[in-house]
């Protein structure tokens, strides 16, 4: 199977008269497979759905047919950046600190964590005990797991590269946003867990949410520094500010969903002795602090909103496009939490529309990237987030 570069339109940034076409083989595409967001924007669609206030027949079905794709879709993605790094040996070590791709690595592991709140919202109900111990264990792994991984990878960066703050990007959080999931996956999972283990799972689940949404203002400090002193980013690469939108709304739907579960979990004399349950008291403290969170991820959200109108003209696709999806599945899941704890039919009227036009916007990015794929606009060298990885690995990788 065989591409020329001469046969990609004009618009995809090549000049015919350069020179002779290069052969660009199915080895060469793979070999500019890059860490992907599809899995995590597809996952959090399954999981937004699960957590629709108003549902109607067929809700869940269609909920569980994202979720399987999503499944398939991370087995199909992993086991290609797999190859490519046996094809490029080099890449892998390079995907890592990469100043771009490397940014991206979070979103794999963001992938599994949404795999697995989706196997308890959508397996749990129709299993047996044995998937609530498994899962049990699997947080646990993943929480270790993506502490390693938010420690590692800033350490890459801090000892290896030196990014410029004009340049800052929301996507310079990646590298902690696993842990901005672990509220929302554990809220979804303490209700399952008896005894201590919820008890647990929900301190565990605390302590790493704070840790994620701390490492995450650090990172805001950065950006909104770029913003006010340099110029917007590109049209094409502005997407990505969605990236913001969020650690916010990811961590406000995890303090809510958490603190919702708090008099069943948290025991009754574990910090005070008082007669209101401490339980009652984390009930009350964690909502408040829902609430005093999820507006800031819709002030970024409406930023993004008028920086993409803005240069909607001059937009070509970019991987960056499902940035459209994930970060604000964040922000309606805290909508729904919102709506849920104040117990307002106008706040779950507003989530079922939204989320309506979340899935509407994910088949809209889905067509676009497959489109890009057949066109040789991604998977293709030059065009991904490994464009100046030339130098890694062979130049040209030959036909298959």
């Amino acid at each position: 199977m065989r591409f020329r570069e001469k046969d990609q339109p004009s618009r995809d940034g090549y000049d015919e008269d350069s020179g002779p076409p290069r052969v660009v083989g199915l080895r060469d595409r793979i070999a500019h497979f890059t860490w992907s967001a599809c899995t995590m924007s597809t996952g959090a669609v399954a999981i937004v759905l699960a957590n629709a206030p108003n549902t109607f027949t067929g809700l869940r079905t269609i909920g569980k047919i994202f979720y399987i794709l999503n499944v398939i879709l991370f087995c199909l993605f992993s086991c290609l950046i797999a190859i490519r790094f046996v094809l490029v040996p080099a890449k892998l070590s390079a995907s890592i600190h990469h100043p771009v791709e490397g940014l991206f690595h979070g979103a794999y592991w963001v992938s599994v964590s949404l795999i697995l709140n989706g196997a308890q919202a959508y397996g749990v109900p129709d299993t047996g005990p044995w998937l609530v111990k498994a899962l049990e264990v699997c947080f646990w792994i993943y929480c270790a797991v993506v502490f390693i991984v938010g420690v590692a990878q800033y350490f890459v960066f801090f000892q290896g590269e030196r990014l410029s703050v004009r340049d800052a990007v929301p996507a310079w959080i990646f590298p902690i946003y696993p842990l901005l999931v672990v509220g929302c996956m554990a809220g979804t999972m303490v209700p399952s867990q008896t005894g201590p283990r919820g008890w647990y799972m929900f301190v565990g689940a605390v302590t790493l949410q704070g840790l994620g949404w701390v490492v995450a203002l650090m990172m805001y400090s950065l950006y909104t520094q770029r913003l006010m002193t340099s110029a917007l980013p590109s049209p094409s690469s502005r997407p990505g500010m969605y990236v913001s939108v969020g650690p916010a709304g990811y961590t406000a739907a995890g303090l809510i969903s958490l603190a919702k579960q708090a008099p069943s979990i948290v025991p009754p004399d574990q910090f005070t002795n008082l007669e209101i349950a401490d339980g009652e008291i984390i009930k009350i403290v964690g909502i408040l602090s829902g609430l005093f969170i999820v507006l800031f991820a819709f002030w970024f959200f409406c930023i993004s909103t008028i920086a993409v109108i803005a240069g909607a003209r001059h937009m070509t696709f970019t991987l960056n496009w499902w940035a459209f999806i994930f970060p604000n599945a964040g922000l309606i899941l805290a909508t729904i939490q919102v709506g849920s704890v104040l117990t307002s039919e106008a706040i779950n009227g507003v989530c079922s529309a939204l989320t309506i036009l979340l899935v509407i916007a994910w088949l809209g990015v889905a067509f676009c990237c497959v489109r890009a794929l057949w066109r040789g606009q991604v998977m293709w060298p030059g065009k991904d987030e490994d464009k100046d990885m030339h130098e890694v690995g062979w130049g040209r990788c030959g036909v298959l």
